[in-house]
């Protein structure tokens, strides 16, 4: 069983949603993003989608989108993004699916490794963050901690985590979220929401004081989903 990730796949729900208004590396992305899946992934495989997976903006609009994720091969476990207006109760979604799981405030269990995660938000070391962006990220933050603590009542000896936002904007700067992971038997944390060369550059990579951090916007990966644990 192998583990990848992959997040900001934007979908276009029951529209037309051209993503090549972004950049000639969106052209023809869904074409591009199933063929690599086909040919990487098997059945038994997990693939983490950290969010920004469909641009509905309800659920009866995002359901052709979700149909075609449940379809692809893999088990899926999904977090919110800031677009996933769609996202519903996610007892209401994981009813409706039998490949793809809907994670929020609890843990997705493999034996005694446990995948945890919630949307996060900007974080607070960000020039433009505002006091109604401290309370969104202070309950993200509450939900991510959720998430862990049912994965330590599992006994879970590993814990990867999945964030729509990245855990922090600058790589060598602090923040609550990063804080609260080294708190728990964190080893990788994989998250998206960056789609531009500056933001690639300062982004949080590699292995830092324990954690290995994976930036997975589809379109930095070339729409190609990343290997990040053989199990």
């Amino acid at each position: 069983m192998k583990v990848f990730a992959i997040g900001d796949i934007h979908l276009a729900g029951d529209g037309d949603k051209p993503m090549d208004i972004f950049g000639q590396r969106w052209l023809n992305h869904v074409d591009s993003l199933t063929q690599n899946w086909v040919q990487l992934i098997h059945k038994e495989d997990i693939v983490l989608i950290p969010g920004d997976i469909s641009w509905a903006m309800k659920i009866n609009q995002a359901k052709k989108d979700l149909e075609r994720i449940e379809n692809l091969p893999g088990q899926k476990i999904c977090v919110r993004g800031n677009h996933d207006y769609w996202w519903d109760r996610p007892g209401k979604l994981n009813a409706a699916y039998q490949t793809t799981y809907f994670l929020q405030n609890k843990a997705y269990i493999l034996e005694d490794i446990a995948i945890c995660g919630t949307r996060g938000w900007t974080c607070p070391n960000d020039i433009s963050f505002t006091v109604e962006d401290d309370k969104i990220f202070k309950r993200e933050l509450i939900r991510l901690q959720l998430s862990l603590e049912d994965a330590m009542q599992h006994q879970a000896r590993e814990i990867i985590v999945m964030l729509h936002y990245p855990p922090v904007y600058n790589r060598h700067d602090l923040s609550p979220i990063i804080s609260l992971l080294k708190e728990y038997p964190v080893t990788q944390v994989v998250y998206g929401h960056l789609h531009d060369d500056l933001s690639w550059n300062e982004a949080i990579q590699g292995f830092c004081e324990g954690i290995t951090y994976h930036l997975v916007s589809a379109d930095y990966l070339n729409f190609l989903p990343l290997l990040i644990k053989v199990l």
